[in-house]
């Protein structure tokens, strides 16, 4: 079966994680997701590497890995190296570019039965704005396009990310040039985020989401010298799930635009701190590479988690800590980290 629109993502009769008892929906702006339960692109291959371990039927959604508008080669080795705490990469961006990606990949991916989000990275404005052009003529397959704007491995990767006016200037061309919901992928390696945020939902995204990877590095004391090829590399994993966690609470509290929580999520009780919290939906990322059934799990196991709750939906679930500390102390939603 073959989801062709961005609506069409509905639960099924029969499905276990969509029974009548739970209501496992999740609205993005113009996305309709049948669950909140996301694959993380860079972490899911371009799904095809993943279906033989996971029924991808069962998925909110999946983001294949970020495709630029021309092929790139990557970081020089190492690429990866693993932390006390999670993982530090320094990948580059490493794909064959749209037109590889819209030939190979793609009609693959248009037979799977739940959403695929098409996650693209621009050098520039204009790289942004013709890369959602492609996609849009491309045809159907595609649900909605995450902007990655925080990429800390590539020059200029961040630069849309960490200023208000550049966030808005792509958001709003690519707007402009696609009727594709859009999710505006954030960087926590700014000063404020909600700042960015804000910009990105003026802007006319569908929703944000926070976060991309922490910029970090290793060092190898006794040849004294960095371990990542390119010196420096995101840090994602368990380590940064508090930042991750205080990013979605800032921007839910503030704004009112959908939040997909990233950032060292594993295991149920992840996925249901950050819902209270306030995000919409999540997406899996370190965890796949290590646990690559985990997202169909964690599907399976979000009914009860949700009846733990008293909640019948996610709908209801998302942000009720918000809703919580705002009837017992309206001044505890401020977002600013110290009084």
């Amino acid at each position: 079966m073959t989801n062709l629109s961005t609506n069409a993502n509905e639960p099924r009769p029969g499905q276990s994680q969509a029974s009548p008892e739970v209501d496992l929906r999740v609205q993005l702006g113009r996305l309709t997701l049948r669950n909140p339960i996301l694959t993380a692109s860079g972490t899911f291959g371009y799904a095809r590497e993943m279906a033989g371990l996971v029924d991808l039927s069962q998925l909110g959604g999946v983001l294949p890995k970020t495709i630029t508008l021309a092929p790139r080669a990557g970081n020089t080795p190492w690429r990866t190296v693993e932390t006390s705490a999670g993982l530090l990469n320094s990948i580059g961006l490493d794909n064959d570019g749209v037109d590889a990606f819209i030939a190979g990949h793609l009609p693959y991916l248009r037979t799977l039965d739940t959403a695929v989000i098409v996650s693209i990275a621009g050098k520039s404005h204009e790289e942004f704005v013709e890369l959602a052009k492609r996609l849009e003529a491309a045809g159907p397959g595609v649900a909605a396009l995450e902007l990655n704007i925080s990429c800390p491995n590539v020059t200029g990767g961040v630069d849309f990310g960490t200023d208000p006016m550049a966030c808005h200037a792509v958001v709003s061309g690519v707007r402009a040039a696609t009727s594709l919901p859009i999710l505006a992928k954030l960087t926590p390696n700014v000063t404020r985020i909600v700042d960015i945020a804000r910009a990105a939902a003026d802007a006319g995204a569908d929703a944000v989401c926070c976060i991309n990877t922490l910029l970090g590095m290793a060092v190898d004391w006794r040849k004294r010298r960095a371990m990542l090829g390119n010196i420096m590399g995101g840090l994602s994993g368990p380590a940064i799930k508090p930042v991750a966690l205080r990013c979605v609470y800032q921007i839910a509290s503030t704004l009112n635009i959908p939040v997909v929580g990233i950032g060292g999520i594993a295991t149920m009780d992840d996925v249901m701190e950050f819902i209270v919290a306030g995000a919409s939906a999540v997406q899996i990322g370190t965890a796949n590479y290590y646990d690559p059934t985990v997202s169909q799990r964690l599907v399976e196991q979000l009914p009860a988690a949700l009846a733990q709750i008293d909640c019948r939906s996610m709908a209801s679930a998302t942000g009720c800590m918000l809703t919580q500390r705002a009837s017992s102390n309206p001044i505890a939603l401020q977002p600013s980290a110290t009084k």
